[in-house]
């Protein structure tokens, strides 16, 4: 019993059979998704020789999802969100059967691919903050954080092991059989989507409105409500404030001469840790107190950065780098429990949507101040400074917001829920409704 309470909580998994199939799907498409990242770097490369070209990579990703992402999110407030999820997803393996189409016919020149990079984009700003309302629609809330891990984990595993999967299947079949093996993996999350039951908008005519006046209303939600502002605020002070990972090539450089079969280590040390801290997540996700779990959590993110930048040895830099990641997720799950817990159902979308922008830019934004520190002075002086504002700015928010530190998660939306194990509390903690299986 004590090591089950430590190891990944499988629960979800075993007693819901929508969760499960849902997930199952999801993961097999993440591992597509880094499969057709490296292909399309590859191919991008292989036709301009250009870094400028492989950076514009990222920027065709991030644009959508930060222009279209809070619309988007909107948008699956007022609509069926099962049904918008299978659109999305539908219109994400077009888009990767378009990709194989023009690797098996002829490359695209590099604009034309990036052009179906940022559409494939599109579709994702538009599936990934409602993907995000699933766990409470289909978890009890002791069950939600486990959830959360689960899909982690997923996600690391992806990012682990999908670029160099990615990277086999590029020399083996080429780039279009590796677009078409992604394609192919979106039939696995189209039958998780297609188990999943009508998620029809919930009654709330303010939450109901339209265009901009809905994104504002999500918004003003965000700022008015200390525990999800405080969340946010704590996933930027530790993304734009300390991400190292521009940092890698010149901390490579010092410590490792240069050697690109290195610098893969860095990346991969975060993985691990990730890994780790999702397969031990029992330890954390059955804290009545996510949000106490989440400063730590991020603190210890910008302590290890400050170990990493003062390690004398390459490789005991690396096993900090692990701790890292093990910290980072340990943030990101419980960060997305408190969210979620004190997020109306009715403004799941809008909040997943703002909750996703903050992931994608974070990093970018923090990446460029590491970058540009690093440049004027040392990357250990980038490393260091940024993982002590950090330590200061977590601590900030936690002083600041003291319900992150004190109020523990309860059902329906922070009030006690007197249902049974097989039941979920509406948002207003009044009713009762019997889970979907």
């Amino acid at each position: 019993m004590g090591l089950q309470r430590v190891l990944l909580d499988m629960t979800p998994l075993r007693s819901s059979p929508v969760f499960r199939r849902l997930w199952l799907g999801q993961t097999l498409s993440g591992f597509g998704g880094q499969m057709t990242a490296v292909a399309v770097m590859f191919q991008i490369w292989l036709t301009t020789g250009s870094t400028a070209w492989t950076g514009a990579v990222g920027l065709a990703q991030a644009v959508p999802l930060v222009g279209l992402g809070l619309f988007a999110g909107a948008l699956a407030d007022r609509v069926d969100r099962r049904r918008f999820y299978l659109w999305t997803t539908v219109g994400q393996a077009l888009c990767s059967l378009l990709l194989a189409l023009q690797g098996f016919l002829g490359h695209l020149p590099p604009a034309g691919v990036l052009g179906l990079v940022a559409l494939q984009s599109c579709f994702v700003a538009g599936g990934a903050p409602v993907s995000r309302t699933f766990v409470p629609h289909l978890l009890p809330e002791h069950q939600r954080a486990a959830g959360l891990a689960l899909r982690r984990i997923a996600s690391q595993a992806a990012m682990l092991a999908g670029p160099a999967l990615g990277g086999l299947l590029v020399s083996g079949v080429g780039v279009g059989g590796c677009f078409l093996i992604d394609s192919l993996t979106f039939l696995a999350a189209l039958f998780g989507a297609l188990g999943l039951p009508p998620m029809s908008p919930d009654g709330d005519a303010e939450a109901a409105r339209p265009g901009l006046r809905g994104v504002r209303d999500g918004l003003a939600f965000v700022v008015r409500t200390p525990v999800v502002r405080g969340a946010l605020l704590t996933d930027l002070a530790a993304t734009v404030l300390s991400m190292p990972i521009s940092l890698f090539p010149l901390v490579n450089a010092e410590r490792f001469g240069g050697d690109p079969r290195t610098l893969g280590l860095f990346l991969s040390a975060v993985a691990v840790g990730g890994v780790a801290a999702s397969l031990l997540s029992g330890t954390f996700t059955r804290s009545p107190r996510p949000g106490l779990v989440m400063l730590l959590a991020s603190a210890a993110w910008g302590a290890a950065l400050i170990l990493f930048a003062l390690a004398g040895d390459p490789w005991l830099g690396l096993a900090f780098l692990v701790l890292a990641g093990a910290a980072d997720t340990v943030s990101v799950v419980a960060r997305s429990t408190v969210v979620q817990a004190h997020t109306p159902r009715a403004l799941l979308g809008r909040v997943g949507a703002a909750e996703q922008i903050v992931g994608q830019a974070g990093p970018d934004l923090g990446n460029l101040r590491g970058g540009f520190v690093a440049s004027v002075t040392t990357g250990t002086t980038a490393l260091v400074s940024g993982g002590l504002l950090c330590v200061l700015a977590v601590i900030a928010v936690g002083a600041a917001t003291a319900e992150l530190r004190r109020v523990p998660v309860h059902g329906g939306g922070g009030r006690p829920c007197r249902c049974g194990a097989d039941a979920d509390c509406r948002t207003t903690g009044e009713e009762c409704a019997r889970l979907p299986t």
